[in-house]
């Protein structure tokens, strides 16, 4: 039996377009070597409560371990620097949920 997965959780307001997409090209290194797998990645939406942001992503990796190790990686430490010149967000990294759901 495996563990929980862990999560990245993203909410990004891009300014600079160039720049994103440079991030974006360069971030598959780390996410590709730490299992990563996009759930959700700028998808519609609807802003039911709270503040929000123009661009959402959930990335799910194995563990919460992988998750935390891919942040702290430097092949990931190259794409964010990217990130970070043409955007501003909000990032959580989060365990996953192996227990009971409603109705089991």
């Amino acid at each position: 039996m495996t563990g929980p997965k862990g999560y990245w959780v993203a909410r990004i307001d891009v300014q600079d377009e160039a720049a994103y997409g440079a991030y974006i090209a360069a971030n598959g290194v780390a996410f590709a070597k730490f299992g990563a797998r996009f759930i959700v990645r700028g998808g519609p939406f609807e802003h039911a409560e709270g503040s929000a942001r123009a661009r959402n992503v959930v990335i799910e990796f194995p563990s919460y371990q992988a998750a935390l190790d891919c942040y702290a990686s430097p092949e990931y430490a190259a794409a964010k620097a990217l990130r970070i010149s043409g955007s501003e967000g909000d990032l959580i990294i989060i365990g996953g949920y192996d227990g009971p759901q409603p109705g089991a």
